[in-house]
């Protein structure tokens, strides 16, 4: 999959998922399970969604004049 999240949103991501899952886990919510969704996708760097959309918070890949993104030649 192509990298197209920041190191901000991968950060905020992965502190939501384990919020919701923790909320969860310990007698909140049960559709904070959801929260894998989030944890997923910051922990892998890529969003299904903003590959969709087109959307891309890398700093590299919204400055590159390519049509390619720069993550996800690393």
């Amino acid at each position: 999959m192509k990298k197209n999240e920041g190191s901000i949103d991968r950060a905020l991501r992965v502190l939501v998922g384990l919020g919701l899952l923790a909320y969860a886990v310990f007698g909140g919510w049960v559709w904070g399970y959801l929260g894998i969704v989030p944890l997923f996708t910051g922990l892998v760097g890529s969003c299904p969604l903003y590959s969709i959309l087109g959307i891309s918070t890398c700093g590299k890949c919204t400055e590159s004049s390519d049509a390619a993104c720069a993550c996800s030649r690393k």
